[in-house]
């Protein structure tokens, strides 16, 4: 069985702020907001959300398609990819165009601000999805705005289960077009953040929301997440990492987790807790797509 991954291919160029965004940050001030952060620790990773979550569901033994694109700089990304085993059958180069990029500073407390520069993955829509007999399953993570819409309408058409996992692509979509995706969609899954504007803009609660999806799953970081199903809740318990080094990636770790966890037929609340597993292990590496998995563990 193989999941089609809907969503971003990007570069993460990762800095490291010794202080606290908190500090730097007068409240009173953000009108005429002005400041610069010494960033001692800098990398680049290979990131975007359908890559992180790829590398997951394969770490776990899973069979991830990517339906992505890349620019003209992409093709360290796509021998990356193809070296790790995982299909490029679905990834589109874009010409004149830079692979999105994303920017990520992360202070002391793990806080983070992003800068996201969507380069290629702007025409993510021109690759349609088709029904085919080994694609069971599906995901909808943040991509290009027309790609999410044409994507979630097409996985629909073709009669395959998919996940909606909006991320900050939310802000994006207005409440009738959020309605629509969940009506669409056979899970959802957000963060805690994510979770109330979600509410906030269709107008229904968490557990609206689950009653017309198989499931609903809220992330909650180092609490955990919850999940809701029929419109009832529950908590699924943290698993505490063997250190908190960076958090970039970890939602995409998790989200790779659920996808096995449905290809495996798992109930949602098992499904969760490999996501937490998947989380916890993530958050110990620096780099979204840098830790490894005993799969015998």
């Amino acid at each position: 069985m193989a999941s089609l991954i809907c969503g971003s291919l990007a570069f993460d160029t990762i800095m490291t702020f010794e202080g606290r965004f908190a500090e730097q940050i007068l409240p009173d001030q953000l009108h005429i907001l002005n400041v610069s952060f010494l960033v001692p620790g800098l990398r680049r990773d290979y990131g975007g959300c359908a890559g992180n979550i790829a590398y997951s569901l394969k770490a776990l033994g899973g069979t991830p398609l990517p339906m992505a694109t890349l620019g003209t700089d992409g093709a360290d990304y796509l021998q990356r990819m193809e070296t790790l085993g995982i299909s490029t059958e679905f990834v589109r180069e874009v010409r004149d165009s830079y692979t999105a990029q994303a920017m990520i500073m992360t202070d002391r407390d793990n806080n983070q601000i992003t800068a996201f520069h969507p380069g290629a993955m702007m025409q993510a829509h021109v690759t349609r999805i088709e029904a085919r007999s080994d694609i069971k399953l599906g995901i909808i993570s943040p991509d290009g705005r027309d790609a999410m819409l044409q994507h979630a309408a097409q996985f629909m058409a073709a009669d395959i289960p998919f996940v909606f996992d909006p991320g900050q692509g939310l802000p994006m979509f207005d409440g009738p077009e959020l309605a629509r995706f969940v009506q669409q969609a056979t899970w959802v899954t957000v963060n805690d953040y994510e979770g109330k504007m979600l509410c906030d803009r269709t107008g229904w609660s968490l557990a609206d929301i689950s009653l017309r999806v198989k499931g609903l799953v809220v992330t909650l970081g180092a609490e955990g997440c919850e999940v809701w199903v029929d419109g009832s809740r529950t908590h699924v318990p943290p698993v505490k990492p063997v250190a908190v080094v960076d958090p970039t990636g970890c939602g995409d770790a998790w989200r790779g987790a659920l996808l096995h966890g449905l290809e495996q037929g798992w109930p949602l609340p098992e499904c969760a807790a490999l996501g937490n597993r998947m989380g916890a292990l993530k958050i110990a590496q620096r780099g979204p797509q840098n830790y490894t998995v005993e799969l015998n563990g």
